[in-house]
């Protein structure tokens, strides 16, 4: 297929003049509307202005420019078909060999914090899509262009050819092209949807349309004989894993992935300097402190032993001092919002087969998590439920003291992220214990003991974070036979006022949130 007539309309006018240097050296005629053509003029270049082909100017702000029989018929009519071609002569329409266009930007707009509802509905592109759709339709004898990246292997083949696309980089670039149509389609319907929802939170539409690009094809599943990839959503700004650089190590694999996110996910609950262990999906080290590196020494030793290949992650630069605190220890990953360069190169060093990421720190508050099950979806709002002053009811006789109540949140950030059922046992500022996805709570309080006093742990005068309420007394009995002083828990059994007791009988303080956190 030669091409000999190309329009020109884009929004994002990155390397669209190289691009039309090209079609102009080999005597390619260019169409082009507004701006475009504006552009293309003054680097020299010849244009004719579609509305010299149409008959008719732009008009209504622009609204109108290609929605013209005189343009769609130049772009949908069949070579193949000597009726359509007749019909193109009789009607003086020109055909169009080679449609470029960059849609309005819409998601750029929408992101923009504050924009209007009238700012938006501006952004919605028209003629743009119409074009892409009518190209895309007719590949067989069109050629559609829709992102800047493309511009490059266009125009190596056009010039490298004396002006033709092959059968196969048009077919290639028309499933592209639905492919950016659907996506822009997507991101308008979803932000329409966000209009319904109250501010910070999240809308769950009539109908869920997910638009997403693979970024990384991964060497395979949770087990070798599965396959896998990941996908990051399209419209939307980058957070989150779909915002990471890797900056060093071998390839990621699906379960790293799981892992990475169970471990962000537990750090974006600290403020202060934090360091976070995550094996299998669960905490196994997790502590705060003045700096990375000390809260990096501090969680290592809540589990010595299952650091080596976890995944561990910091809310600071990554320094010497996180180097130094993991000498000799096998990670799978380190991640923090960036890394000293001294840091990064004793990495690359010393850590051949660690994966070293860079992602910032932070997720937008109306975040929606997805799960697949079989045959549906799964939606939820992400769980940032956090505790103020008026949140904590205390129920026992004895309140917590200051450091108590200081140890309880710390253990309640940490158990929300521990698949349930979850018991944590914490100081003020490290895991003591975990005790993670059992059958029954009793057994989660007898392993986080048990795994505390195999590092070397005291558990004596520790605190105590249960995910969900205690259903019986005896998992109560197991930590404060541990020598626990506290407890944070939702509340809400039946049994409430015999776990109480039990309390009371142990001298122990406990508060009642209201808020279950359970983690499936």
């Amino acid at each position: 297929m030669k091409v000999r007539r190309a329009l020109v309309s884009v929004s994002d006018k990155t390397g669209v003049v190289d691009l039309a240097r090209v079609l102009a050296k080999l005597g390619v005629e260019i169409l082009s509307t507004g701006g475009t053509a504006r552009l293309l003029r003054e680097a020299g270049l010849p244009v004719r202005e579609v509305a010299e082909v149409t008959g008719f100017p732009e008009m209504l702000d622009g609204r109108v420019k290609t929605l013209h029989p005189k343009i769609h018929g130049g772009i949908l009519a069949r070579r193949d078909l000597p009726e359509h071609v007749e019909a193109l002569d009789r009607h003086g329409i020109p055909p169009i060999d080679l449609v470029v266009v960059s849609l309005y930007p819409f998601e750029a707009t929408v992101a923009r914090a504050g924009v209007t509802l009238s700012e938006a509905i501006e952004q919605i592109d028209v003629g743009g899509p119409t074009m892409i759709r009518a190209a895309a339709k007719n590949w067989t004898g069109v050629a559609v262009v829709t992102d800047a990246a493309q511009y490059a292997a266009v125009s190596d083949e056009l010039a490298s050819t004396g002006g033709t696309l092959s059968e196969a980089t048009r077919w290639g670039l028309a499933r592209e092209a639905f492919q950016r149509t659907a996506q822009y389609d997507a991101a308008i319907s979803r932000w329409l949807a966000t209009r319904e929802a109250a501010p910070g939170t999240p809308a769950f539409p009539a109908a869920l349309r997910l638009e997403a690009t693979r970024a990384l094809s991964l060497k395979y599943g949770e087990n070798p004989h599965q396959s896998a990839a990941f996908y990051r959503p399209a419209a939307v700004a980058p957070a989150g894993l779909g915002a990471m650089q890797q900056l060093h190590g071998p390839e990621l694999g699906y379960n790293n992935l799981l892992d990475f996110s169970a471990a962000l996910g537990l750090l974006l609950e600290f403020p202060e300097p934090a360091a976070v262990v995550i094996k299998h999906t669960n905490p196994c080290g997790v502590a705060v402190a003045a700096s990375v590196g000390e809260a990096t020494a501090r969680a290592k030793a809540c589990d010595p032993v299952s650091i080596y290949g976890g995944i561990v992650g910091i809310n600071r630069e990554c320094d010497m001092a996180v180097v130094a605190a993991l000498a000799g220890i096998f990670v799978e990953i380190l991640f923090a919002p960036s890394f000293a360069p001294d840091a990064l190169e004793e990495l690359r060093r010393t850590k051949k087969k660690a994966r070293v990421i860079e992602v910032p720190c932070r997720m937008p508050a109306d975040a929606i998590e997805y799960r697949s099950v079989l045959g549906g979806l799964l939606a939820q709002s992400a769980d940032t439920a956090d505790l103020d002053e008026g949140t904590l009811k205390v129920v026992t006789r004895r309140a917590p003291t200051a450091d108590e109540t200081a140890a309880l949140r710390f253990g309640w950030r940490v158990a929300k992220h521990a698949k349930s059922n979850a018991i944590v046992l914490a100081a003020r500022d490290q895991v003591v214990g975990v005790g993670a996805g059992q059958m029954n709570r009793v057994d989660s309080a007898r392993l986080a003991v048990s795994r505390a006093r195999e590092v070397g742990l005291a558990t004596d005068g520790c605190v105590c974070a249960s995910d969900a309420f205690f259903p019986f007394r005896d998992g109560l009995d197991v930590v404060a036979a541990a020598g626990a002083r506290a407890v944070i828990q939702p509340g809400g059994s039946l049994r409430d006022d015999e776990v109480v007791a039990a309390a009371d009988s142990h001298d122990m303080a406990m508060v009642f949130t209201g808020i279950r956190h359970f983690r499936h």
